[in-house]
């Protein structure tokens, strides 16, 4: 049987449902919001079944979806029955922050749209208690930041080589030329031996062999890179849990010609090798350096 991650987000409403679903896409799943319960089963096996890629699907169904929410535990049982495997997550809070959170949304509650917003919030509870109880996962968000939100998700949902397919983008620049205006982080490799005072290697680029040589030979350089890397292999996972799904390495020397480049290139190499996507730029590099 094909394998496939199927989660069904559901819980109370603003507890963070939405939320949810967009740090799920910035994975790579394919989402659905607000699914009528009854497609349930067709969904899992068109996505077993079918001739596409789908093997990632999370999906909010809450009960917005009025009487069709009531077919939802028998399409549970008929998947359970088939051996179809999926996860509930169940996103509840208290009461004071969710009318807080209406209040700051100026939303009505969907089951108390002419009444109180404790009404509808009371009303939701008796009728997810059920379906509260079959949950897989229950998190409580009432006082959670986002980046503590989708750091809980990550480790529940997302494995270690799922979260390399984030994409890294690495470019090189010119300091003389400018920072990227996009970087995340920004390194500065101006105090690196420089190849342009090698009049041998001023019309390489830190692409070629003989200029990286000249660089990565110095015991500065070598421990440099030992130390940044490994920095930047500790932050990975960081932004990951943060929800980060796109991350702008700058490295820059003075011209973004020697440098810079060459220790973009071990860099690449050195994420790569540890199953990171990554792309690498040379913004600067056919432009010279002094």
């Amino acid at each position: 049987m094909k394998d496939i991650q199927f989660v069904i987000i559901t819980g109370m409403s603003g507890a963070g449902k939405t939320l949810a679903l967009k740090i799920f896409e910035d994975q790579g799943f394919f989402c659905i919001d607000n699914l009528p319960p009854t497609f349930l089963t067709k969904l899992y096996e068109l996505c077993l079944h079918g001739a596409g890629q789908v093997e990632k699907l999370a999906l909010v169904i809450d009960i917005r979806g009025g009487d069709f929410f009531d077919a939802l535990f028998q399409e549970l049982q008929e998947m359970e029955s088939k051996g179809y495997r999926f996860e509930i997550l169940f996103l509840e809070a208290g009461d004071e922050a969710l009318v807080r959170r209406y209040k700051e949304s100026r939303r009505r509650h969907p089951l108390a749209p002419e009444g109180r917003i404790l009404e509808g919030i009371a009303q939701e509870r008796k009728k997810l208690e059920e379906l509260r109880g079959k949950a897989h996962r229950v998190i409580d968000t009432s006082d959670m930041s986002r980046e503590r939100f989708a750091g809980i998700l990550g480790s529940y949902f997302f494995t270690e080589e799922k979260q390399k397919k984030m994409s890294i983008n690495i470019t090189t620049f010119g300091y003389k030329h400018g920072v990227p205006l996009d970087a995340d982080l920004v390194m500065d490799v101006r105090f690196l031996p420089n190849p342009h005072y090698v009049p041998s290697l001023q019309p390489f680029t830190g692409q070629d062999r003989e200029v990286q040589e000249f660089v990565c030979k110095w015991p500065l350089t070598k421990r440099f890179m030992e130390k940044f890397f490994n920095l930047v292999l500790f932050l990975l996972p960081q932004f990951i849990n943060e929800g980060k799904s796109n991350l702008v390495i700058a490295l820059g020397c003075t011209g973004g010609r020697h440098r810079s480049v060459a220790v973009g290139e071990r860099l690449k190499k050195f994420l790569a090798e540890r199953g990171y996507n990554v792309q690498l730029e040379h913004r600067d590099k056919l432009k010279g350096e002094v």
